[in-house]
C-alpha cells in the first residue's frame, strides 16, 4: 500500500469502478426503498460552495441507507427554464439552449468529481420537449376539469423583465430576480386554481412530522385561513359592495369604505371624472408587496359614491385606496378606523370619522387620538350589541345580517390562485390556441408538445414568440379557422413543482408517470434551502394533488422529511460574487480532493445552520484523512488477527466499547438525529483511541483492525472515495457488500463502572466498582472513603441514598 495519501489518483480510481459497476442505479426488487432528493440546480455555469453543501448533505443520507442494506433512488437533473439563461442570450449573443446545455455539461463534470451517489441514467433537463410535454398535457387535463383558467387580473408586473410575477417572487416591492422595481397592471393570464386545495393543504401540514416547525408556520401563514363575515353594503344604484371582515364585530365602527384602483366603482367613477382617473393611473406604480402595503404612504380619493350601512341605515362614502388590491378578497375593504391602524391612518390623513366601539381595559387602556385600538374586548356604541364580548358580538352581529340577507359568517384564504403565465421566451409553451370564434383552446393531446423554437433572434425586451409567424400562427384546432398559438410561458416553477415524480419513472414514454412512480414515492428525504419554504415546496404539495386526483400517484404529499440547510458565509455574510467573497469548489478538489472538502463541509457546522468558511479548517479536514490512511496503512503492513473477545484485558474492553459505542451514536445521528458533525467528531475521536492503543499483542491488533473497519465503514457517507480504497486494502473486498457496522452489546458492558459518592449532596469521592456490585457493596465502599469518613466524623448517619451504575448520597447530621 502506498504511504502516501494520494487524493486525486483515489478518488479517479475509485469513481471509475463505480461506473464501471452501475453501482448507484435505482432497480427493481424486493429490498425496502428509499428515495433521497436534494433540489435540483438551476445550470448557471459552475458549482458554488452551496451546492456543495447540499449535495453532500442528501448524498451521505443516501449512502447511510444504502449500507443499511436499503434500494435507494438518488437522481439528478436540470431546472433549465429560466430568466438569466435569456439574459445571457441578450447579453452574449448565444442561444439559450446552448448557453444552457453547456453549463449543464460543466455542472455534470462537476458534480461527478464530488463522487455523488447519483443514478445519472435518470437524468434530465426540464428545457427539453421529452419532459415539458407531460406538463403541457396535464395542463390542458387542468382545463378540461376547470382547474385551469384565464381572465383579466391585477398582476405584479417587471417592466425591466417584461413578465408576470407571482405574488411570492416579489420581494420587498422589487422583482426577485433583477430587483427592479414592480408596479399593477391589468393584464390577461392563466392562472392554477390552488385555492380549492387551501384547506387541504393547510391540514396536512399537521402530518408532516419530518418537516421543520418554521417551514410549516411559513405555509400555514402563507395559506391565511381565517374565519370572518361576508358583508354586503347596498348602494342607492348599482349592485351590492361585498366586503370579507375577520371583525364584524367592529361593524358599527365602519365610517367609510376602500375599493382597489381596478374596482368597477372605481372605474365607473372616473368616467365622468378626470382627476379621480388620474389619480387611478397614478396607483399603477404603486409596490404591490403585502409588507409595503403596511408601511406606505397611504393615500386616496373620494369617489364621491356612497354605500348604505346594513345594520343602521347610514350612507358611508366610497375611497379608491392605494392599500386596498383588487388580487385579494374583492378588492373592498370595510374600514373602521377606530380599530384598524391602517384604516386609521388613513382616516387621519383625509379627516374621515373615527368611531370607538369596542371598549379598553384598566391593563390595555385604548386611546384613539394616539392609534387604533386594536384588541378584542366588550362592544359599546353599537346600539343592541352593546355588552356582548368579542365570540358573542362576532356570531349576534353575523346573525342580523344573514337574517337581512346582507351576510353569512365564511371562511377566507389569504392564498390565491397561482398566476402561471410569463411574457418570456425560455419556457414552456402554454399548450393553447386562442381562435376568434372558439376562444381559448387546449392544444389536443396527438399534437403535444408544442415545441418552444431554439433557433430565435432576441430584439430587445419582449419575447420573440410573438414576432415568430411560423409559431404563432396555427389553426383553430376545433373549427380550424386561422387562430394564434399562445406566446407566454409557464413560470419556471411549474417544471420544478413535479421533477421529483418524472424521477422516479424516468423511463416512461408513453406518460406523464408509471407505476414506478407510486414504488418510490413519496420522497423519503428531501433536502434543500429554506428560502424554497413558499416559492417551490408549497406549489410541489399542490401539483402531488392535482396528479393524485388524476390518478398519476397514490400518495397524498411528496416528500416525507426535509432537511433545509444552512447557508455558507464567509467572513460573516453570504458568499456571492457581488461580496468577493466566494470559495472556487474546484480549485479545492484540485488541491485537496473531493473527499476533504465533502468531509469540511460536513464537519463545520450541524446541517441547519449556517456554515461559516474556514481555510484551517479545510486544511484540518485534510490532515485528519492524512491520518486515517496512516493508521490503516500500518494495520495493513502487519498480519491480520482474528478477534477473540474472551481473553481481552481491560485496554481492549476499552477500545471494543468505545468502537462499539461509536457505531451506535454514529448510527443514530446519521438516522434519527442528522447532526453530521457530531457523528465525524465522535469517529475522530474513536481514531485518537486507536492511535494511544497499544500495540504488543495479537489481542491488541484484532481490536484495532475492528476499529478501523467500523471507523471506515461510518465514514464512508462522508469520504466515499478513501473509504472505499482503504477498504480494499484492508479487506479485499467492496465496501458497500459489508454494509453498516452492528453493535455488539456484549462489547459495551463494563466490568466495573465509577461511581459519585455525595455527603449531603455534594460530592466528596469517585469510586471504582463493579458492574453488578450489591446496593450493600456500594454502600460500604462509600462509607470507607477517607473523605467520606472525614465529612460524617462526629455526626449521625440518617440514611444512605444509593442510585445503582450513579451514585451514593451519604445523609447525615
Amino acid at each position: 500500500m502506498n504511504q502516501e495519501y494520494q487524493p486525486e489518483s483515489i478518488e479517479t480510481a475509485v469513481q471509475l469502478a463505480w461506473q464501471r459497476n452501475n453501482s448507484f442505479a435505482a432497480v427493481s426488487d424486493s429490498r425496502e426503498t428509499f428515495y433521497c432528493l436534494a433540489m435540483f440546480p438551476y445550470p448557471s455555469g459552475k458549482l458554488h460552495m452551496g451546492h456543495v453543501r447540499n449535495y453532500t448533505i442528501a448524498d451521505v443520507i443516501a449512502r447511510f441507507q444504502r449500507m443499511q442494506g436499503k434500494n435507494v433512488l438518488q437522481p439528478m437533473g436540470w431546472d433549465a427554464f429560466g430568466l438569466p439563461a435569456e439574459n445571457a442570450a441578450i447579453k452574449n449573443n448565444v442561444p439559450p439552449a446552448d448557453w444552457t446545455l453547456g453549463n449543464i455539461d460543466d455542472m455534470r463534470t462537476q458534480l461527478s468529481r464530488l463522487g455523488f451517489a447519483y443514478d445519472w441514467s435518470r437524468e434530465f433537463a426540464t428545457c427539453t420537449p421529452e419532459y415539458y410535454r407531460w406538463e403541457q398535457w396535464f395542463f390542458t387535463r387542468l382545463i378540461d376539469k376547470g382547474l385551469a383558467y384565464k381572465k383579466e387580473a391585477d398582476v405584479n408586473w417587471c417592466e425591466t423583465d417584461q413578465t408576470v410575477l407571482a405574488n411570492e417572487q416579489v420581494v420587498n416591492g422589487r422583482c426577485w430576480r433583477c430587483d427592479n422595481p414592480v408596479e399593477r397592471r391589468s393584464i390577461s393570464q392563466w392562472f392554477i386554481r390552488i385555492t380549492a386545495y387551501a384547506q387541504e393543504l393547510l391540514d396536512q401540514l399537521d402530518g408532516l412530522d419530518g418537516w421543520p416547525e418554521q417551514v410549516k408556520a411559513m405555509q400555514r401563514n402563507w395559506i391565511g385561513r381565517s374565519e370572518g363575515a361576508n358583508i354586503r353594503f347596498e348602494q342607492p344604484a348599482g349592485k351590492p359592495l361585498e366586503v370579507y371582515t375577520t371583525r364584524p364585530d367592529t361593524l358599527f365602527g365602519a365610517s367609510y369604505l376602500a375599493v382597489a384602483a381596478q374596482h368597477p366603482v372605481a372605474q365607473q367613477a372616473a368616467q365622468n371624472n378626470p382627476e379621480l382617473q388620474s389619480f387611478i393611473d397614478g396607483l399603477a406604480a404603486t409596490k404591490v408587496a403585502e409588507a409595503d402595503m403596511a408601511t406606505m404612504e397611504k393615500e386616496g380619493m373620494d369617489t364621491g359614491m356612497k354605500a348604505i350601512h346594513p345594520l343602521t341605515g347610514d350612507e358611508l362614502p366610497i375611497w379608491v385606496a392605494n392599500f386596498v388590491l383588487m388580487g385579494y378578497g374583492s378588492g373592498a375593504v370595510m374600514s373602521v378606523p377606530g380599530h384598524d391602524q391602517r384604516d386609521w391612518e388613513f382616516a387621519r390623513k383625509y379627516d374621515l370619522p373615527i368611531t370607538q366601539v369596542v371598549a379598553g381595559s384598566d391593563a390595555d387602556p385604548a386611546d384613539l387620538s394616539v392609534a387604533a385600538y386594536t384588541s378584542r374586548g366588550t362592544l359599546i356604541n353599537s346600539g343592541a350589541f352593546d355588552g356582548l364580548d368579542f365570540e358573542a358580538a362576532f356570531e349576534g352581529i353575523v346573525a342580523a345580517l344573514a337574517e337581512k340577507g346582507l351576510g353569512e359568517r365564511t371562511v377566507n384564504f389569504r392564498l390565491r390562485d397561482w398566476g402561471v403565465s410569463r411574457q418570456r421566451y425560455w419556457g414552456a409553451p402554454i399548450p393553447v390556441i386562442n381562435c376568434e370564434r372558439c376562444g381559448a383552446v387546449p392544444v389536443p393531446e396527438a399534437d403535444l408538445p408544442v415545441v418552444l423554437p431554439t433557433d430565435v433572434a432576441f430584439e430587445g425586451v419582449g419575447s420573440p414568440l410573438k414576432r415568430m409567424p411560423e409559431f404563432r400562427n396555427a389553426p383553430c384546432p376545433t373549427c380550424g379557422e386561422p387562430a394564434t398559438r399562445e406566446t407566454d410561458t409557464f413560470d419556471t416553477f411549474m417544471e420544478s413543482s413535479w421533477y421529483y415524480a418524472r424521477f422516479a419513472s424516468a423511463g416512461s414514454d408513453n406518460a406523464m408517470l408509471d407505476a414506478e412512480a407510486d414504488r418510490w414515492l413519496p420522497v423519503d428525504q428531501y433536502v434543500g434551502g429554506i428560502e424554497h419554504a413558499i416559492l417551490h415546496l408549497l406549489y410541489a404539495r399542490f401539483f402531488h394533488k392535482l396528479m393524485r386526483d388524476e390518478g398519476l400517484v397514490s400518495s397524498d404529499e411528496p416528500f416525507k422529511r426535509l432537511l433545509t440547510q444552512g447557508m455558507v458565509l464567509k467572513d460573516g455574510a453570504k458568499m456571492s460574487k457581488s461580496k468577493g467573497n466566494t470559495v472556487d469548489p474546484q480549485a479545492l478538489i484540485d488541491q485537496y480532493g473531493a473527499d476533504t472538502v465533502r468531509l469540511f463541509s460536513m464537519f463545520a457546522a450541524p446541517p441547519d445552520q449556517s456554515l461559516e468558511w474556514s481555510d484551517s479548517g479545510v486544511e484540518g479536514g485534510h490532515r485528519f484523512l492524512k491520518r486515517l490512511w496512516r493508521l490503516v496503512s500500518e494495520a495493513t503492513s502487519r498480519s491480520t488477527d482474528t478477534l477473540d473477545t474472551a481473553d481481552l484485558n481491560n485496554g481492549q474492553k476499552d477500545l471494543r466499547r468505545k468502537t462499539h459505542e461509536t457505531i451506535a451514536k454514529v448510527s443514530d445521528d446519521y438516522g434519527r438525529r442528522q447532526t453530521f458533525n457530531t457523528a465525524i467528531a465522535a469517529v475522530m475521536e474513536l481514531c485518537n483511541e486507536i492511535g494511544r492503543h497499544p500495540q504488543e499483542s495479537d489481542a491488541d491488533h484484532a481490536v484495532i483492525d475492528e476499529a478501523l473497519r467500523a471507523a471506515l465503514q461510518m465514514l464512508s457517507p462522508v469520504v466515499p472515495h478513501i473509504s472505499e480504497h482503504l477498504w480494499r486494502e484492508f479487506t479485499g473486498e467492496d465496501i458497500a457488500t459489508a454494509g453498516w457496522p452492528d453493535v455488539d452489546e456484549s462489547a459495551l458492558a463494563r466490568d466495573t463502572i465509577e461511581i459519585v459518592v455525595q455527603v449531603n449532596g455534594k460530592v466528596r469521592a469517585k469510586i471504582d466498582v463493579a458492574a453488578d456490585a450489591e446496593k450493600s457493596e456500594l454502600e460500604a465502599a462509600a462509607l470507607a472513603q477517607d473523605n467520606v469518613q472525614r465529612f460524617i466524623d462526629g455526626a449521625t448517619v440518617r440514611k444512605v441514598i444509593v442510585v445503582p451504575g450513579k451514585l451514593v448520597n451519604v445523609v447525615a447530621n
